[in-house]
């Protein structure tokens, strides 16, 4: 399939749209993934992963590049961290291209549950940027994070943004704006490690990813320009949005489909 057709057109407004909100708060696959399985029901869901790697990391890159001209991003905690994240990534996207992930689905719902109670619960939670670990502490927790939501993104992918934001502002005591900034490097990391993967094994639609990469980085700009125009709770609201919407996706998925 050499030309887009009015598909693809639909598949390039979702990828436009997942990058807004991917570049904001993260949750992007919340929009694109269910639309690329729709659009092809019978193709494998690696190659489906795949494909949405391969159009979503030009939106991240593109945030990330966004937001360092206007947030001093914590070097020494994040670059670790997205080390340990594209390690985590190779590891999950090679296992999914072996094995059934239907058990890691129905906890989902459950785990983004608990996330958003506890955002909910805690009004001032990302408000203040106030770092709380020395740097050895905040590396070595930064590893092991990345580690396992880096593995959770090659394995399944949605919410990692989200999952990123929540540990950044949980852990390590960041605002919400400065932990969107620093996810975006982590996550970039991640899906360049699960797109070289699944590259490998030639599971990605390319004449398809490069139209929807180009759409995800317009939505992406936008996004970020909205965040850093209206702040920190602007983004949390967002955020909770967002994770209200995965939860719903990813319990459907789970148990009612």
């Amino acid at each position: 399939m050499m030309f887009l057709n009015f598909a693809d057109m639909g598949l390039g407004l979702a990828a436009g749209l997942a990058g807004f909100v991917d570049a904001v708060v993260g949750g992007g696959g919340l929009i694109l993934l269910p639309a690329l399985f729709a659009s092809f029901p019978q193709a494998a869901p690696a190659t489906l992963l795949g494909t949405n790697k391969a159009g979503a990391i030009w939106g991240t890159g593109a945030a990330f590049l966004s937001y360092v001209r206007r947030v001093r991003i914590p070097w020494k905690t994040v670059i670790p961290t997205a080390l340990a994240s594209l390690t985590g990534s190779l590891i999950g996207a090679d296992m999914v291209t072996r094995i059934n992930g239907d058990d890691f689905r129905r906890a989902l719902p459950f785990v983004l549950a608990g996330v958003l109670i506890y955002t909910l619960m805690n009004r001032q939670l990302g408000q203040v940027h106030e770092p709380r670990f020395t740097q050895k502490t905040a590396t070595f927790l930064g590893i092991a994070g990345g580690l396992l939501i880096g593995f959770y993104d090659g394995f399944l992918g949605p919410g990692t943004g989200n999952f990123l934001v929540f540990v950044f502002i949980l852990v390590f005591g960041f605002d919400f704006l400065h932990a969107s900034a620093s996810a975006k490097m982590v996550n970039f990391s991640s899906n360049f490690a699960a797109l070289v993967l699944f590259a490998s094994k030639n599971h990605v639609l390319w004449h398809l990813a490069l139209f929807l990469a180009m759409c995800n980085m317009l939505g992406s700009l936008m996004g970020t320009r909205m965040a850093m125009t209206h702040g920190t709770t602007f983004v949390r609201r967002l955020f909770i949005v967002v994770v209200l919407l995965l939860i719903a996706r990813t319990a459907w998925e789970a148990f009612g489909g």
